[in-house]
């Protein structure tokens, strides 16, 4: 049975505002950065319903389960001081399970259903009024699990963990189990406007696959198609939010064998097709995580901004940072070899075939920080962060490697249109058929 909970949105915003001015990081320019960021999120992006809680994007007004999973996943490190935040997160994640059970293939919601779309979409069903994206990325039913375990782990709070919850972990760990065999899926996804990435080939179905055990995925976290059908970081991310959750079954004594038994096999095929197929031998003999494979020998050695990434797989929980093949994939993608790691005269890192060339994410900046125990190198990231925010004390989705005063938010069809018809986005001809 669902327990209601009670949500007050404006002591919330006193008590985070009160809070922060507390807080004092590296220098004065980290910190008014962090002051801006953690009192934008919850005064700007979020809105109490009841007891759930819509959270847009920030700049389209739609709410991702991915994003809003990683909007509000840093106030569980202030819950201790701010015990009401707990609530709030149990409202998005009430929010995040309404969405999973009206359509679990989609991967972003509108607050009502006003019929708003990003654009035309054609999929096996008909797009619903309340679905603002069809796209099936398999990190979008991981991202509510993934916050619904942090919260419980972090916090020791369990009112989320209703007959409701482990109705929609029934439902996802299903559809999961569907994509497994994506060739006997219903599901396609086809898109006649922008540009091919921001569709599936093969009317819709996906490039051609071979059976791994793995999960098959539509679409990467940035909302592009996926190169292969399998993306490795998102497996990883389902492996470990269901194992996860196995173990929260024992402790909070949930019994349902049926239920348990598909998550152990689930995450058991997984695993075993990760090790098998996502992991691959260079010439040299060193061994990597592939960022996609197809089952068929074919793989994709390249690493995306947004998160789950393989630079994030300590984050996600599937390694940790010491991992023998974690840490070979890393000194790979933190280097030239990965054709969306980009170096300047101002800063390096990792951007995104999102956006334009030479555009550095501070997403991954950040992971970079948050993905080791080098206190100097986090202390060098956040420093970087603050230093190339172009005087907005604002994360912008991506920074000028050469001109920190150039920076790019993610881009309506208008501007995803020009781009890719500029000469300068590196994208044309037979490159845009990469995707």
């Amino acid at each position: 049975m669902e327990e209601h909970i009670f949500i007050d949105q404006t002591k919330l915003i006193k008590q985070v505002r009160n809070y922060a001015e507390k807080i004092s990081l590296t220098n004065a320019k980290t910190t008014a950065m962090f002051k801006n960021a953690i009192i934008d999120t919850i005064s700007n992006t979020v809105e109490v319903q009841d007891d759930r809680v819509f959270i847009a994007t920030g700049d389209i007004p739609a709410m991702w389960l991915r994003d809003s999973t990683f909007q509000v996943l840093p106030y569980l490190s202030i819950s201790e001081d701010i015990p009401d935040l707990k609530g709030l997160i149990h409202g998005v994640i009430n929010q995040q399970l309404d969405y999973v059970n009206h359509d679990p293939y989609a991967n972003a919601f509108n607050k009502t259903a006003s019929g708003a779309h990003f654009n035309p979409d054609y999929s096996n069903v008909r797009i619903s009024d309340l679905v603002w994206e069809r796209k099936f990325e398999i990190d979008s039913l991981c991202a509510p699990l993934l916050l619904a375990v942090r919260l419980y782990e972090d916090t020791g709070y369990a009112q989320h963990f209703t007959d409701y919850f482990w109705q929609t972990v029934d439902l996802i760990v299903d559809t999961f189990i569907k994509e497994q065999h994506h060739e006997h899926s219903e599901y396609f996804f086809e898109r006649d406007v922008g540009p091919a990435s921001d569709t599936l080939s093969n009317a819709g179905r996906g490039t051609r696959i071979g059976y791994t055990g793995m999960v098959w995925s539509g679409f990467r976290p940035s909302d592009d198609a996926c190169k292969y059908g399998y993306f490795v970081p998102g497996n990883m991310m389902i492996v470990t939010v269901i194992e996860h959750l196995l173990k929260i079954m024992k402790e909070q004594r949930i019994d349902d064998e049926a239920l348990s038994t598909k998550m152990n096999r689930l995450a058991n095929e997984v695993r075993s097709g990760i090790e098998r197929y996502g992991v691959v031998e260079l010439s040299d003999g060193v061994r990597m995580f592939a960022y996609e494979v197809d089952g068929l020998g074919n793989y994709n050695l390249m690493d995306d901004a947004n998160v789950p990434s393989l630079l994030a797989i300590p984050f996600i929980g599937y390694t940790d940072e010491r991992d023998a093949v974690y840490v070979n994939t890393r000194k790979f993608i933190l280097s030239s070899n990965n054709p969306y790691y980009y170096q300047g005269t101002i800063l390096s890192g990792i951007g995104s075939p999102h956006t334009p060339q030479n555009y550095v994410w501070p997403i991954a900046l950040a992971m970079e920080g948050l993905t080791t125990s080098d206190l100097n190198l986090i202390t060098a990231k956040l420093n970087v962060i603050s230093q190339t925010d172009a005087n907005t004390n604002q994360c912008h989705e991506g920074i000028d490697v050469n001109n920190p005063d150039k920076q790019v938010e993610r881009m309506n069809e208008k501007q995803v249109l020009e781009w890719f018809n500029n000469p300068e986005s590196g994208l044309l001809g037979d490159d845009i058929n990469d995707f």
